[in-house]
């Protein structure tokens, strides 16, 4: 779906007096010249401080939007676009990009589909002309595919066994449609039947706010924001009010969440200290020792909620139910749970050792619960004390170490946080294996100081009748306080008919290993400068000579990847300008680009495209100017590394210069390669 981008517009030199107070009017006027000179990172800040001295302006927020656009900056496009559809809502010209931004943003997709389809009907009930004809087309795109998946489901629902990501896309589209009430049901459905996904809750209070029902958010953010995974209880603390719950609050998050034990235990701890405290009815305590007995019951494993409990009958004098409790405490509990167990009987304490294997039965729950208390409070620093506390004592315990990787990684100690998430990954329990493997491999690359990239890429052409074979080993220092990093590299560039069909064999193929220093800016909105010095080695005659090569590098996707889990229309350019010494210090260019949709096709993975390519070079050499298109497939081969992907592409190319040119205007090529790559 392509987005409506306008030209922006710019000042007229011929402002009236009224125009120049303007308190925006001097930014404003450089932004315009930055956009002239298509600085557009300084006309984004130029804009911004405009908007600031003027907020209720649509038109700068306007401009603004459009010059993020040019950034590649969609996201903050997409808000900006917002602002200027609040502060003007007659322009429905720029309602329409706010939606096309809503319907293409990824996070919290589907309330974003939503606004978009509510302001496609808008736009198309309240519009005219063209604009109207886009927004009911527009609307029409979104709402078949939404309406046709929903009845999809249900009707898969209605005739199957019930199923987690049946009930999970179900709501998805349903939320994308508006349709809240069948989203928020089937949410919670998909909750029921893998209630360890504390993530769904947060789509669910989402539904749920946006269905004015503010107690169903708070249900589903309480509940969330205790036990389970790290990052969803993160983000729902965040969304939290800073007020501590309610008790009835409490209690409808368990009624969402029965089986979560943080909530229970914390609901039975507040309840006692409220009874203590004479800070609640008569009948609280009640509630509290009740609380707990649900506890020792659903978590046989918690014998710090046992202790409590067994202490609360002793009190009220109920010793026949007490001491069973206490003596199983006293038999499998830890040092520090069993004597407060023992004062309480007025026995002799026991010395509290630190062990460094843990008896047997024996159980660490007082550290790790008050681990875990810190960590749902947001307590980060005292989670980690805690936590290493219970390591201690217990250093087997492969949780516990996914659990300091996790509290390291919120501080933003990172470089512990990997090491916690190392061990952990190591475990025997598939779970905390799988994520603490994801965890370190996502926080590893970003911190290691040595860094080993390969890449190869055999490619067939049949407008050079060969086999070309490109490869690169490249390790890289990363220093992460500076802006670049130095690497040493070994290229490869040769063909297996050990020529380019006999024509200028530089072009294609220089036959060699290239050994080479080199140094790389850290990307900066896609875009990557470098260059290198080496020797390059033939590898056919032994011949030796200098090489020095360099220039910058930009990629960008827009859309659905082919390594993404969505399918839909994707927009993918790279563009390279290379000065290569050897090429009689030649300055080549070259962009391509492909539009197309990527889908599943027998569970693999592929993209169906056209490609537009143009390559152009300084000393005006006839191989090296051309413009090129034509269709091509990618794929990911099944049971193949993720990194691995085949293309194929048939293009129709034109040679832009011709002096020196053998093979005429036009030619043909028929291309198959293979890219390969992966990181130590």
């Amino acid at each position: 779906m392509a987005l409506l981008i306008t030209p922006v517009g710019a000042i007229s030199a011929d402002r009236s007096q009224n125009e120049q107070k303007d308190p925006a009017y001097g930014a404003l006027t450089s932004a315009f010249e930055s956009l002239k000179a298509r600085n557009y990172d300084a006309a984004i800040v130029q804009f911004r401080d405009a908007a600031r001295l003027s907020p209720l302006r649509a038109d700068i927020r306007k401009n603004l939007a459009y010059a993020l656009l040019k950034t590649g900056e969609s996201e903050a496009a997409r808000q900006e676009f917002g602002v200027a559809m609040k502060n003007d809502p007659a322009d429905l010209h720029v309602a329409l990009e706010y939606a096309f931004l809503c319907y293409e943003a990824r996070e919290n997709a589907p309330a974003h589909k939503a606004e978009a389809r509510r302001i496609f009907a808008l736009v198309r009930d309240t519009g005219a002309g063209e604009v109207a004809v886009t927004a009911a087309q527009a609307f029409e795109n979104v709402d078949r595919p939404l309406r046709e998946g929903i009845a999809r489901w249900q009707q898969a629902l209605a005739v199957g066994t019930p199923t987690f990501s049946a009930h999970y896309e179900l709501a998805q589209l349903a939320e994308a449609r508006d349709e809240l009430g069948l989203a928020a049901g089937q949410y919670l459905a998909a909750f029921q039947m893998s209630p360890e996904r504390k993530s769904v809750l947060l789509e669910l209070a989402r539904v749920e706010t946006a269905r004015n029902n503010p107690q169903g958010a708070m249900s589903a953010w309480l509940a969330a924001s205790r036990g389970g995974e790290p990052r969803a209880a993160e983000m729902a603390r965040e969304l939290l009010p800073e007020r501590y719950p309610f008790v009835y609050e409490f209690r409808q998050a368990l009624e969402l969440d029965p089986g979560n034990a943080a909530l229970h235990r914390e609901l039975a701890y507040l309840l006692l200290q409220m009874s203590e405290q004479g800070q609640a009815a008569e009948g609280v305590k009640d509630e509290a020792r009740e609380e707990f007995r649900k506890i020792a019951e659903r978590f046989p494993e918690d014998q710090l909620a046992a202790a409590q409990l067994g202490l609360l009958y002793l009190g009220e004098k109920r010793t026949s139910e007490a001491m069973p409790i206490l003596e199983k405490v006293l038999a499998s509990a830890d040092a520090a749970t069993a004597n407060r167990v023992r004062k309480a009987l007025k026995m002799p304490l026991v010395l509290e050792e630190k062990p460094s294997v843990p008896r047997p039965g024996q159980t660490l729950l007082d550290a790790r619960i008050l681990g875990e208390r810190s960590y749902a409070a947001g307590f980060l620093k005292d989670a980690r004390r805690y936590y290493l506390i219970a390591r201690e004592q217990n250093p087997v315990d492969s949780s516990l170490a996914l659990k300091l990787g996790w509290t390291n990684n919120m501080l933003h100690d990172d470089p512990a946080a990997i090491g916690w998430f190392d061990i952990a990954r190591k475990s025997d329990d598939p779970a905390i294996a799988v994520e603490a493997e994801r965890a370190y491999g996502n926080l590893r690359n970003d911190y290691e100081l040595f860094r080993t990239t390969v890449w190869i890429f055999p490619l067939f052409s049949s407008r050079w009748g060969d086999v070309f074979g490109y490869g690169q080993v490249k390790t890289e220092l990363r220093l992460k306080k500076l802006p670049f990093h130095l690497y040493g590299s070994v290229r490869l560039a040769g063909d297996v008919r050990r020529k380019s069909s006999g024509v200028d064999p530089q072009n294609l193929s220089e036959s060699a290993f290239i050994l080479a220093l080199g140094v790389a800016s850290n990307p900066w909105h896609g875009a990557t400068g470098w260059f290198e010095a080496g020797t390059m080695i033939g590898y056919l005659n032994g011949q030796m000579s200098q090489d020095y090569r360099g220039g910058v590098t930009y990629t960008k996707t827009r859309g659905s990847a082919l390594g993404s889990e969505n399918t839909g229309w994707f927009a993918e350019t790279t563009d390279d300008s290379v000065y290569i010494s050897r090429f009689d210090r030649d300055l080549i260019n070259y962009s391509q680009n492909k539009t197309g949709y990527t889908t599943s096709l027998l569970g693999v993975r592929a993209q169906a495209f056209w490609n537009n390519n143009i390559t152009m070079d300084v000393k005006k050499q006839y191989w090296a100017n051309t413009v090129e298109t034509g269709p091509g497939f990618r794929f990911l081969p099944p049971h193949m590394p993720p990194a691995m992907n085949v293309t194929v592409s048939a293009v129709r190319g034109i040679y832009l210069r011709n002096a020196g040119n053998p093979r005429g205007p036009n030619f043909i090529d028929f291309r198959v390669g293979v890219w390969y790559a992966f990181t130590r």
